[in-house]
This record gives structure tokens, sequence and C-alpha cells, in this order.
């Protein structure tokens, strides 16, 4: 029997000038343009001689792209529901729940590192620590997690300080979906609405009753779409406490109760954050459904 392979459709071999892509590209190709491919590979600059660094700084940088990722979803659902534009706003937060899910699989590569193995490398970090990431903050404060002492360590970068600052005057996320809420007519407290937009957001009873009402009757005249809306946002907080959660297993199993790097509470702290829910009313109004 015959090794020749078949001809394709053109009557032509399989090596046809028809079945080959285009390799003859002028300059730098188009992907290379559109994804900068080149400098993403080449932003990973070692401070130690341990193999184990290039998957630490890597799964950190995967990280702080998710998170880049993400502050625009939020944003995008934030304007959306300031506009009334209830669907693209759902969009965006569904998008967002797929992409923290990416985000919090970025624990995987790290999540059963040894102490040994994170101290090879972990002087290399100097007063490098995960608290100080910009974006991340950002995430943070769309959340309602507000706090004028988180600009302090940006302070040397006038350009993210700015930001941030920005940020910590903005409504939330949470804060948006409100006012929302208020504008179909239902009874958000003024309160509620008026409130010291820098300040961490603090549960409200008035809100909760808000939530378990429309729990309560899911099918009544427009209560559905804003049920589709509390669940894309409980979703949303799922994650985030599951994301806390992972870092904090993480952490403990990569250098136990120790300091954090930067000077950080380490675990301490972690612990702290993963005790608390975003959207805290969503959660509580449950209870009275």
């Amino acid at each position: 029997m015959s090794s020749t392979p078949p001809p394709d459709a053109t009557g032509s071999g399989s090596g046809s000038a028809v079945d080959a892509p285009n390799l003859d590209f002028a300059g730098t190709t188009p992907y290379e343009d559109y994804v900068q491919a080149d400098v993403l590979t080449h932003l990973q600059h070692l401070r130690s001689d341990d193999p184990g660094e290039m998957v630490f700084l890597v799964t950190t940088q995967v990280m702080e792209l998710w998170f880049t990722v993400i502050v625009h979803e939020w944003e995008t659902a934030s304007r959306a529901l300031r506009e009334d534009r209830l669907p693209v706003a759902v969009d965006a937060l569904k998008r967002s729940v797929r992409e923290l899910e990416a985000l919090n699989h970025s624990w995987r590569p790290l999540a059963q590192l040894t102490p040994a193995q994170f101290n090879a490398y972990r002087g290399a970090l100097g007063e490098g620590s995960g608290f100080q990431s910009a974006m991340y903050r950002r995430m943070e404060f769309l959340l309602g997690e507000k706090s004028a002492s988180m600009l302090v360590p940006h302070r040397g970068a006038p350009r993210v300080h700015a930001e941030l600052e920005k940020a910590l005057h903005e409504p939330s996320l949470y804060d948006e979906v409100l006012g929302f809420l208020a504008r179909r007519g239902l009874p958000v407290p003024a309160s509620v609405l008026g409130r010291d937009l820098a300040q961490r957001y603090e549960p409200s009873p008035q809100v909760e009753a808000v939530w378990a009402a429309l729990y309560a009757e899911p099918e009544a005249d427009g209560n559905a779409e804003l049920v589709r809306l509390g669940e894309a946002l409980s979703d949303v907080a799922e994650l985030v406490w599951r994301w806390r959660n992972d870092h904090l297993v993480a952490t403990r199993r990569a250098m136990g109760s120790k300091t954090g790097t930067g000077g950080s509470a380490g675990v301490a702290w972690l612990e702290k954050r993963a005790q608390k829910n975003v959207f805290p009313e969503l959660w509580t109004a449950r209870s009275h459904v």
C-alpha cells in the first residue's frame, strides 16, 4: 500500500501552498504588535539562583493581569448601572466570575510550597509584598473595602497614588448597585445613598430588608432581573472569599505565622480578611427569606 499522503481538496499534495500559513510578514508580526508577547516574556528579572523563583514571579505577574481585567469588568458594570443599563452590568459581572475563577486557579503553582522552598528566594523579595499591589487595591476599593491608609504604600509613585486617591472617593460597585435599586423605587435609606464614599461600606439592616423582600418574591413584577443581579453579585462575592482563603492557605503552608514580606502581618492579616464578606446584606438577607 502506498504511503503517499492523499491529495487535498484542490487535488494538490498536502504540502501545497493552499494549506501553508502565511509566514512572511514585513517588520513585526501582527500578533506581536497586538499581544506584545516579547515584552511580556522579558519582564522576568530573577533575583536569586533558585529555580522556583521563576514560577513565583510569573504567577504573581499573571495575577496582576487578572486584577487588571477584573477591575475593567467591575468599572464597566458600575458605569452601566449608573446609566441604568442592567443587562450590560450583569454581562460584565458574569464575565468577571469566569475571570475570578481563573485568578483563583493561579494559586495552584504556589499552593504547596514548603517553607524551605519559599525561603530559598524569599530574601530576594526584599520589602516587596502583594499588599503593595495598586491594581489589587483598586479591586478592593470597587468592592467597598475603602481606607485612606491603603494609599500610604504608593506615596512614592505619584501617578498610581493619584489614581488610587480618585478611586477612593468614587462609588464602589455596590454603591452603584444600591443607587440603581433606589431608582427602581426600592427603599434604600438616604443615609446609605449619601454616605462618605471614602469609608469602608458598613452593613445596613434596611438594605438587608430590601434584598430579603426581593428574594422572597422573585417572580413579582420587576423582581426577577434584580434577583439575577443579586445572584451575579453573590457569585463575585463567593469567589472573592475563596481567593482570600486560598491566599491564606498558601501563606500558611509556605511560611506559617511568621511576619509577611514587606513587614505585613502575614497570616494574622489574611485570617482577618478571610472572615469578611463583600456585599454583606446579600448573605444575611437569606436568613429572612
